[in-house]
């Protein structure tokens, strides 16, 4: 019997130990659940907080109607054009096979520039043969060529006039055979 009380002493001695572990278990568990808690917390905060920021769909429609209203306001109109001759030029590369025959008008942001442009003709005329022979028939046949050739005159029109700038080429006629 002796033995008995020894084990059952034994085995309270370890059970009360046990006992001693669990309390600090769950104190441990109890910390950790609560650092979840307040991270979960913490990203739904975050994620509500950067939803606030984020334009929704009313924000994105009154942006839509206020930039389609300040278009209508600052629309482009067609300001003073400017006719020039007809531009009859060899194709680069076509060994005179290939001739295209342009006329286009340019458009300018003020009256200043009419009479310098006048004054200019010659030259503007010039620059822009020497564009025209410069360039094929694959460069010039697309849409992109083309837009690539009224910017490259617009642009190298722009360089030598002082008074006012060309916004815009426009060509009237466009043939190549």
């Amino acid at each position: 019997m002796a033995e008995e009380k020894a084990a059952q002493q034994a085995a309270g001695g370890e059970s009360s130990s046990g006992k001693g572990q669990k309390p600090t278990f769950y104190i441990l568990l109890a910390i950790v659940n609560m650092l979840v808690i307040i991270g979960i917390g913490t990203m739904l905060w975050m994620d509500k907080k950067k939803q606030a920021h984020e334009p929704g769909i009313d924000d994105v429609i009154k942006g839509e109607k206020m930039a389609q209203e300040e278009e209508v306001k600052n629309k482009d109109f067609i300001g003073q054009l400017i006719p020039l001759e007809t531009f009859l030029v060899n194709l680069s590369g076509s060994r005179g096979r290939k001739l295209l025959k342009l006329n286009m008008e340019l458009e300018v942001d003020n009256e200043n520039v009419l009479a310098e442009i006048e004054q200019l003709k010659p030259k503007i005329r010039d620059i822009i043969i020497v564009i025209l022979s410069s360039k094929t028939y694959t460069q010039v046949s697309t849409k992109d060529g083309k837009d690539i050739l009224r910017n490259e005159i617009r642009d190298q029109v722009n360089l030598f006039i002082t008074k006012g700038q060309i916004k815009r080429v426009y060509f009237t006629e466009l043939i190549y055979n």
